[in-house]
């Protein structure tokens, strides 16, 4: 099945740096998964408001408009049924979709799962990607923050 771009969604991908949103089009053509945009572009208020509700753990966020005037992260959440849905084996076919796009439009991406690789270092499978995120935790022990929805330029 093919997806697209909801309204809603195409209006958080605004002052998304295009390179980003690309591959977003991208993922979304060719996922197995529908999802949603949940955020793109962040202010610094919702920034702190966040920071301050342990929902994000930086006020250095990609989600903030970057010195070159785009955003340079975005939350693609699982769509299942007319609803956003928090669940990791929705989450993975996303992670597939979106390191494929990323590598075919040579686009070095970061996911929020894996802080310390590239997508392109991953493998590209959902069994792939589930080792990663082992070997991350593993490598990063304690509270780290992992963000499966998260995907930022690298």
């Amino acid at each position: 099945m093919t997806y697209s771009l909801g309204q809603r969604s195409l209006a958080r991908l605004e002052g998304v740096h295009p390179l980003l949103v690309s591959v977003v089009h991208r993922a979304i053509a060719i996922t197995a998964q529908d999802f949603t945009v949940q955020e793109g572009l962040r202010s610094i208020d919702t920034q702190r408001l966040y920071v301050r509700r342990g929902v994000s753990k930086t006020m250095n966020s990609k989600h903030l408009k970057q010195s070159d005037g785009f955003g340079h992260a975005v939350d693609l959440v699982p769509w299942l049924n007319g609803q956003p849905r928090w669940e990791w084996p929705l989450i993975w076919a996303i992670a597939v979709a979106m390191d494929q796009a990323s590598a075919e439009l040579k686009v070095p991406l970061t996911w929020g799962a894996i802080w310390d690789k590239q997508m392109s270092q991953y493998g590209g499978s959902p069994e792939a990607l589930r080792a990663e995120v082992d070997a991350y935790k593993v490598r990063h022990p304690g509270p780290d923050f992992i963000d499966g929805p998260h995907y930022q330029l690298a």
